[in-house]
């Protein structure tokens, strides 16, 4: 099978080098051939195996050391995906909204560790949701554009992800077990076509502390995979999925790139792919994108 292992580091952290590169070849077989895409923070090394493709993974990081370079290997075929889901919260952006609310309340170290839980897979997620947005009622939906203008940060490398994708025709849907008054204005910050998330009930100005029913959760961020790939003819190996808890592991399983971005330990393990160090740019690196490629 023709196969490319990328090996990533953060662009503020440029710490590949063509040492690193030699020695990731020579554990590889006999064809592997490097060629950089961004140099100092990104090459591809191309190559034909058998063997198991996240066996071939474990080997390269085991040899990377304490260095700190994501390596993602895939098929070479089909790398540049024509549909795009992410998650919001600790992954698009920095924060988790709900935290951020919380903190209006007196609450955000409590929320935090619910939060926590149900992002690590310890609890269900949809009545986890349900007690942590019930602790904020009574606060004023006003709230929610402060949050957005002081405490909520872009994860660097995202609108180039998202931008660059459409730019070269891909589908983009921001899928959130968030807020829609989050992600609907998240969405157009980075340029999403689509956003999907909860709805927070309002009451004269006030946040109800009830979210409106179904929860999107687990299995709705899948249906969303399912439902956006069925309306765009997609396959699903031409799929690119990326989050970082608990309720994005069914979508990231069922993508055909289903990437961990700085993610809870269950979902690192379970996914094709981990970014651990580097930004949202290294989703573009993964798909074979040289940085001349990419669009802001």
């Amino acid at each position: 099978m023709s196969l490319v292992a990328t090996l990533i580091c953060h662009p503020a952290d440029p710490a590949l080098e063509s040492t690193v590169i030699e020695g990731a070849c020579a554990i590889l077989p006999a064809d592997a051939t490097p060629h950089w895409l961004h140099e100092g923070i990104a090459a591809d090394i191309t190559f034909t195996s058998t063997d198991d493709i996240q066996a071939i993974a474990d080997r390269l990081r085991a040899a990377r050391g304490d260095r700190p370079i994501d390596i993602v290997v895939q098929p070479a075929a089909n790398r540049r995906k024509k549909l795009f889901l992410a998650d919001m919260d600790s992954t698009m952006i920095g924060q988790e909204c709900i935290d951020e609310l919380a903190d209006f309340a007196g609450l955000k170290a409590h929320v935090a560790a619910i939060t926590e839980r149900a992002m690590r897979g310890e609890i269900e997620f949809e009545p986890a949701l349900r007690e942590r947005v019930a602790l904020l009622k009574g606060l004023p939906v006003s709230i929610v554009d402060e949050v957005l203008a002081t405490r909520i940060t872009l994860t660097s490398g995202g609108r180039e992800l998202v931008q660059t994708m459409r730019a070269h025709g891909a589908y983009t849907c921001l899928v959130s077990g968030g807020f829609t008054l989050f992600s609907s204005k998240v969405a157009a910050l980075i340029g999403f076509q689509e956003n999907r998330a909860n709805e927070l009930l309002v009451e004269d100005g006030k946040l109800a502390g009830l979210v409106a029913e179904p929860i999107l959760g687990r299995a709705a961020k899948l249906a969303t995979l399912d439902n956006l790939r069925e309306s765009f003819d997609v396959d699903g190996i031409d799929t690119l999925v990326v989050g970082d808890g608990a309720n994005d592991l069914a979508m990231i399983e069922s993508a055909g790139l289903g990437v961990a971005y700085h993610a809870k330990p269950a979902v690192a393990a379970a996914a094709h792919g981990r970014i651990d160090f580097g930004d949202l740019s290294a989703l573009l690196y993964a798909q074979g994108y040289k940085r001349s490629e990419f669009v802001s």
